[in-house]
Parts: C-alpha cells; sequence; structure tokens
C-alpha cells in the first residue's frame, strides 16, 4: 500500500468537496454554461471556476478572458477533465466547472 502525499490528499478531498456541491445543486457543469451564466448575472452567477488541467489553448483563453472581464477567479487543476467529471457523476470529459454559492467556495478554497 503507498502513501499519498500532501498535493494528493489535498485533489482527493478537493474532488469529494466539489461532489458535494454538485449534490447540493450548486455547481455549473461546463464551459458554455458557465460563460453563459456569467452573462446573465443573477443566483447561478460563479464565484469560482475551476478548470480541468488538460483544456485546450483555446478553451483555456476563452475561460480566463471571460473571467477576467466578468471578475471571476479561475483555478487550473491539477486532475484531468476526465477524473473530473468522474469524480462529479458525469460520464464525459468536463473542462470546467464553476461554483455558485458562497459556503461551498470558502468549502473549496481550503483545498486549493
Amino acid at each position: 500500500m503507498s502513501e499519498l502525499n500532501g498535493k494528493e490528499i489535498n485533489e482527493k478531498k478537493l474532488l469529494g468537496a466539489l461532489g458535494l456541491c454538485a449534490r447540493a445543486r450548486k455547481l455549473i457543469f461546463g464551459v458554455p454554461m458557465i460563460c453563459e451564466a456569467m452573462r446573465g448575472g443573477g443566483k447561478n452567477y460563479p464565484l469560482i471556476i475551476l478548470e480541468a488541467a488538460d483544456t485546450s489553448d483555446n478553451t483555456h483563453k476563452k475561460i480566463a478572458d471571460k473571467a477576467a472581464f466578468y471578475k471571476v477567479r479561475t483555478v487550473r487543476l491539477n486532475c484531468d477533465g476526465a477524473t473530473l467529471a468522474s469524480a462529479l457523476g458525469k460520464t464525459s470529459s468536463l473542462g470546467a466547472v464553476a461554483i455558485t454559492d458562497t459556503q461551498m467556495c470558502r468549502m473549496i478554497e481550503q483545498y486549493i
């Protein structure tokens, strides 16, 4: 049985906390939905965007530009899109997710 280092433990806890956010329906899944939520505002406005490590340069630029314009914090994760999707109960790869609740956002920031 191999020991996990601190970075792997935090990633595992982060993915678990994201699963909790998904069950609480406080997540927005996918880049198009995140961009639409930023444009629309309202109660489902993203507070923080978590981007998978394997997104394309074009997708990364799109997220970074929109987030800078709308003043939303972005974090690039160490896991790929398939791992992110699997942790959230999705079958296909996810480029990014966004958290819409302040309490959930505080919980996630502990592991970033």
